[in-house]
Formats: structure tokens, C-alpha cells, sequence
């Protein structure tokens, strides 16, 4: 909104420092800062909220250290993180922009649904909170909204290199562009694609469809639905990890706000025509907005960590760690990145995995062996953890740790092929 007014005045009327929020930096760096200022200023009221509406979190009795210490403290405090979000998203980026508007889909679409499991376990006093089915089934629609408008929308689109100098024309590029070399060896007609970044690849890139192409000649017209379809098994995927993940004080926050930093150095080299060709990844046009969104979000989960690390004030709840999961995923595929996850969120897939391997571990070992055996003392995996005896703290400190190793491996495979 404030985007609109001050690129007004700067044509209309000329005013000094307006002309500044052309620039996607300036107006990232003012996300930063408002979503902070949101999350650490308004926090703490939300906190008090919480409090004198008997807010708590009910702890169930899994014989954890420090475990019964937890029982009461405010939970629902991911409302603090989407406020923190939406609020200078909505002020500083273009709002027509299909990016943008996918994102902001997400974070209240996943919000609302954990903010229904937590309403269900405090108010009406139901442990399990929202049916599993039903937050599968909202996942799933988030899934579905996000494929079908990538593959249909026509301002979601992709630029290619030529794959000879020779045959690179400069028709149709602005005089800026033609200024530098890196342009002309992208085409300027920007076309629809099914394709990604695959890591360790020289050609670094893979086309869906090429999955169902045994189907003959007419494959392309199904390559919407295979998208979709991997579309929604991600957001899922990430979305029940960081859910899984949100067990310790400032676990999935501080790794969150890591894997978002991390998108953000992504969808600025996506978003810039130079560093694309240097990198030579795929050239996504329009999604230097991103930048401005991972940035609020950045700083919304860095200041809910002012209230949430260890000892935590307030807990996320399903309202947050739904949201953060989604919004981690769904950004990740819109620039073209989603290959990258098993990197970059490798805590969130581990999470996950320790509690399938688990569950189906004992399963399998009950059947076979007539009693049920685990892998973990127990699962997700940060409480296996805290059973040999590692306090919290320090497990918290250590997959942190994790997270900016897997960061920084995960910008490094955009040159290694």
C-alpha cells in the first residue's frame, strides 16, 4: 500500500526519498525492520492477551526434562509471526503482484488452519486438536491453489539462455539490457515451464513432465497434473515437518528464519538477470517481490525468537508452525528452488522421517516379533536427544548449527555440477 503512495508522489509530485521504494533492497530492508519491530514490540501485548484469556499450552507427560515447567505457558503466539508477516507485506510490496498473492495465500490459509487445531485443543479442551484428515485436506488444497496457478497463470513464467552466442538476439530487451553482456544470452519472450533447479547437475535443470513422457506424444497435456501433484506432496511434506519440529523453545523458529534467509539469497539470484547468468541457473522475471515477503518473514520468526528461545514466554502453537512450513515450501517451488529442500530444510525432513521410521519400524517389529521395537529412545528426533540426557539448550544451539552448515551447502550447489 505504501509502495503505491510513494511511487505517486515521486511521479506526481516529485517529493525527495520517495523514488527509494522503486527499489526492492530499500523496501526488503524496511520488511526487516517493521516485521521486527511488529514481533518484539506487539509481542509481548500479545503475550499478556494470552495470558489473561487462560491461553496455555497443556503439556502431555512424555517423562521429558524440564517438561512439567512448560505447562501453561501461552501458546497461539504464531499470530504474532503472521501479523509480523502479512502487516509490512502489505505495505511495501506490489499486491498484483501473482507471486506475492500466492504467498500471502499461504501463510493465512495454513495460519487458519493451525489456528483451528489450537482453538479446538484450548477452548473446547481437545488434546488432539484438528483431525488429521482435515489439515491433510487443507495442505492439499494449498497444494492444488499453488500447481495449477504456477502452470496456468500467465505471469509465472521463465527466461532461458540461448545455447550459443550466436543465436542470442537483443530485439525486444530495453536499452539497459542491452548494455550488458549477460542479457542477451537469455531469450525475451518469456515462456510457461514445468521446469526446476536440480543440484549437481551441469544442465542444473528438470522438466516434470519428462516423469510421464513413457505416456507417448501426448503427454504435455498431463504435465499440469504430475506438477500438482509434487506440488502438494512438498507443501505437506514441509509443512508437518516444521509442525514436528516445533517440540523445543526456539527449535523451528531459529531454523526457520536460517532456511528463509537462505530463500532469500536464492530469490534475489533467480530475480537478477546477472546473477543468473553467472550462476547460470533459469532467469525467473517478477520475483524480486519475494525478496520483500522472505524478508518480513525472516524478521517476524527473528523476533518471535525474542520471546521464544529458551526458557520459551509463548509457543507458536499449530498457528505458526503450519504457516512457516507452508510458507518455506510454497516459496521455495515458486522459485523454482523445491529440489533444494531435502538440503536446505534437512532438520524439518529428518523430523519427519524419524517419526515415519519410528511408527513403521514398530509396526513392522510388533507383527514380526510379537512386541513393537524402536530405532529412537524416542521420536521426532530432537527428543531422542533429550533422552540420552542432552539438555535443551544445547540440542536447540546444535541444530542450529545443522541448519547453517545445510545453508551454506545449499548455496554452494548452485555451482557445483
Amino acid at each position: 500500500m505504501l509502495y503505491y503512495l510513494f511511487i505517486y508522489l515521486h511521479k506526481e509530485f516529485n517529493v525527495p526519498g520517495a523514488g527509494m521504494f522503486q527499489y526492492i533492497s530499500f523496501r526488503a530492508a524496511l520488511a526487516i525492520i517493521v516485521s521486527l519491530t511488529i514481533s518484539m514490540l506487539f509481542g509481548k501485548s500479545l503475550i499478556n492477551f494470552l495470558r489473561r484469556k487462560q491461553v496455555g499450552e497443556t503439556v502431555r507427560d512424555l517423562g521429558l526434562d524440564g517438561q512439567k515447567e512448560k505447562e501453561g505457558t501461552p501458546t497461539m503466539g504464531g499470530l504474532i509471526i503472521l501479523g509480523a508477516i502479512l502487516v509490512p507485506v502489505l505495505l511495501f510490496t506490489k499486491l498484483d503482484n501473482i507471486y506475492i498473492i500466492l504467498m500471502i495465500f499461504t501463510t493465512v490459509w495454513l495460519g487458519l488452519i493451525g489456528f483451528l487445531d489450537d482453538y479446538i485443543k484450548v477452548f473446547k479442551k481437545d488434546k488432539k486438536g484438528l483431525a488429521g484428515k482435515f489439515k491433510i485436506a487443507g495442505q492439499v488444497i494449498a497444494g492444488i491453489v499453488i500447481g495449477v496457478s504456477m502452470y496456468f497463470h500467465p505471469g509465472i513464467v521463465i527466461r532461458e539462455k540461448f545455447p550459443e552466442a550466436k543465436d542470442r538476439p537483443v530485439n525486444g530487451v530495453t536499452l539497459f539490457e542491452r548494455a550488458s553482456s549477460h542479457i542477451v544470452k537469455f531469450s525475451p519472450i518469456p515462456k510457461k515451464s514445468t521446469k526446476t533447479t536440480i543440484p549437481f547437475f551441469k544442465n542444473n535443470e528438470f522438466d516434470y513432465s519428462k516423469l510421464i513422457s513413457f505416456m507417448g506424444d501426448g503427454y504435455k497435456r498431463y504435465e499440469w497434473l504430475i506438477f500438482t501433484l509434487v506440488v502438494i506432496f512438498i507443501i505437506t511434506a514441509i509443512s508437518n515437518g516444521a509442525n514436528l519440529t516445533d517440540g523445543m523453545d526456539g527449535l523451528a523458529t531459529g531454523t526457520s528464519a536460517i532456511i528463509g534467509s537462505t530463500l532469500g539469497i536464492l530469490a534475489w539470484v533467480s530475480g537478477n538477470i546477472v546473477f543468473a547468468d553467472y550462476l547460470n541457473i533459469m532467469f525467473l522475471p517478477n520475483t524480486g517481490e519475494l525478496t520483500i515477503f522472505i524478508s518480513a518473514f525472516v524478521g517476524a520468526c527473528v523476533g518471535f525468537l525474542w520471546y521464544n528461545t529458551y526458557p520459551a514466554q509463548v509457543f507458536m502453537g499449530d498457528t505458526g508452525s503450519l504457516a512457516i512450513g507452508g510458507i518455506i515450501a510454497t516459496f521455495a517451488i515458486l522459485i523454482r528452488k523445491e529440489l533444494l529442500i531435502p538440503i536446505l530444510c534437512g532438520i524439518f525432513v529428518v523430523e519427519n522421517l524419524s517419526v515415519v521410521l519410528q511408527v513403521y519400524y514398530f509396526k513392522y517389529t510388533r507383527i514380526r516379533f510379537g512386541e513393537g521395537r524402536r530405532i529412537f529412545r524416542m521420536s521426532p528426533l530432537h527428543h531422542h536427544y533429550q533422552k540420552l540426557g542432552y539438555k535443551e539448550p544445547k540440542i536447540v544451539q546444535r541444530f542450529f548449527i545443522v541448519g547453517i552448515m545445510l545453508a551454506v551447502f545449499t548455496i554452494i550447489t548452485l555451482k557445483i555440477r
